[in-house]
């Protein structure tokens, strides 16, 4: 079914309603909580009044390891009852064959999206997914706190360290004791693959798979990269940090209780709630580069979409449904809400969204630091060699093995696994 412009905007009730026989009930799952999971119900309502259609959200765990393992549990057994899922950009070589294409369905849309966007979702010539916004981390820095100290924004990781020692120290002995130097994502989960592979590609270390699946990442900067920033756990991160996902982490940092933290977008407008005890006292700026003569800075690349089941009983209205969550209205509102990044070009001029989120702007620079995941040359395994590699990562971490060591056996476990 070829849906129109007209249905991918405002999305009138005629218009619905004459592309699905009758009212559907649909289901979507999501990871969604708090502000994230009020906003996509506030949109559902919106869907439902449009066409007749009602969809219930079917909660999952906040981790994505855990989304992925039980999508593919459901996907694998043929599941009829979820219509759409949430998809993360690295999951559509591994789930393609489950999904629908929506080539046809989106074709009037999709020049409106990030050319690299739309080919991250796009696997052999079939469009997985309608992109929903996109993600890449930043680093997050009190703006007040190095004024106070006279510091500079940290460029390397190295000055991120004696900044971030520099005002803490300072800062508890002034009698914060519950202050930190940096928070990020240090659980054993997707997150620290992110982090890490951020950490290895600024030192000049690579992407632990390449694009031509030559396994990299046993080098001498990977190794390098891991070692500096296992000296950050029990000085300037606490030893808890090697339990954080995003939330726990940007739980320290919005009590007011860090000086750096690297985050994905979305905490930027939680940081300016009301609620937030550093409200109007932080900014963004380009994670840190390491040392050495390739070292630049790094940022995963991320973002979500809406993929719809094969096994859908209503599949033109769960189409209706992808192509409403991922239409320009509910993005602009995305990006003037929750803060998330479109993956529709034009929305970066709109003058509602920069006055909204005039931080945006930001992220420009940052994007074009963004590194993918290894999902594309890695494809269906993708999933194993990130595990093994947020193992080996939290290993070197926790103190158990050093970098080369653990390095050393990844790269031999890579090897068995791929080739």
């Amino acid at each position: 079914m070829k849906i129109n412009k007209m249905l991918v905007g405002l999305m009138t009730s005629v218009t619905l309603v004459a592309g699905a026989a009758q009212a559907a009930e649909l289901s979507i799952v999501s990871g969604d909580t708090g502000n994230g999971l009020a906003f996509l119900e506030e949109q559902l309502a919106k869907f439902e009044e449009q066409t007749g259609h009602t969809v219930t959200v079917v909660p999952m765990p906040s981790s994505t390891t855990d989304q992925f393992g039980q999508y593919r549990l459901w996907l694998a057994a043929g599941n009829a009852d979820i219509d759409v899922y949430t998809t993360d950009v690295i999951w559509a070589p591994q789930l393609a064959d489950q999904f629908l294409d929506l080539t046809e369905a989106a074709a009037d849309v999709v020049d409106q999206h990030f050319p690299s966007i739309i080919e991250s979702q796009t696997v052999d010539g079939k469009l997985v997914a309608i992109p929903a916004y996109t993600d890449a981390p930043a680093l997050f820095y009190r703006t007040d706190l190095l004024e106070k100290y006279g510091k500079e924004v940290p460029t390397t990781w190295s000055e991120l360290k004696a900044t971030a020692q520099e005002i803490m120290d300072g800062e508890r002995a002034e009698g914060n004791a519950d202050m930190w130097g940096f928070v990020f994502q240090g659980n054993a989960y997707e997150g620290l693959t992110c982090n890490a592979l951020e950490w290895i590609k600024s030192y000049g270390g690579g992407q632990i798979v390449e694009a031509d699946g030559t396994i990299s990442v046993n080098n001498e900067q990977a190794v390098a990269a891991l070692e500096e920033i296992k000296t950050f756990i029990g000085t300037i991160s606490p030893e808890g940090n090697l339990a954080y996902m995003e939330e726990e982490s940007r739980g320290v940092w919005q009590l007011g209780n860090s000086v750096f933290m690297r985050n994905w977008p979305y905490a930027y407008a939680l940081g300016q709630g009301d609620d937030s005890a550093v409200k109007d006292k932080f900014d963004v700026a380009p994670l840190p580069a390491g040392e050495g003569p390739e070292a630049r800075s790094a940022a995963t690349l991320g973002g979500w979409n809406y993929a719809v089941s094969r096994y859908s009983q209503n599949p033109e209205a769960a189409i209706e449904l992808a192509l409403f969550l991922g239409s320009e209205e509910i993005q602009k509102e995305r990006a003037i809400n929750q803060s998330n990044l479109p993956t529709i070009e034009s929305l970066y001029d709109d003058e509602d969204v920069l006055a909204a989120a005039p931080f945006m702007g930001n992220w420009k620079e940052i994007f074009q630091n963004a590194v993918p995941r290894p999902s594309a040359p890695t494809q269906e395994n993708y999933n194993e060699v990130s595990s093994l590699f947020w193992s080996a990562v939290h290993n070197t971490l926790s103190g158990n093995g050093s970098a080369a060591e653990n390095l050393e056996v990844l790269e031999a476990d890579l090897d068995e696994l791929l080739n």
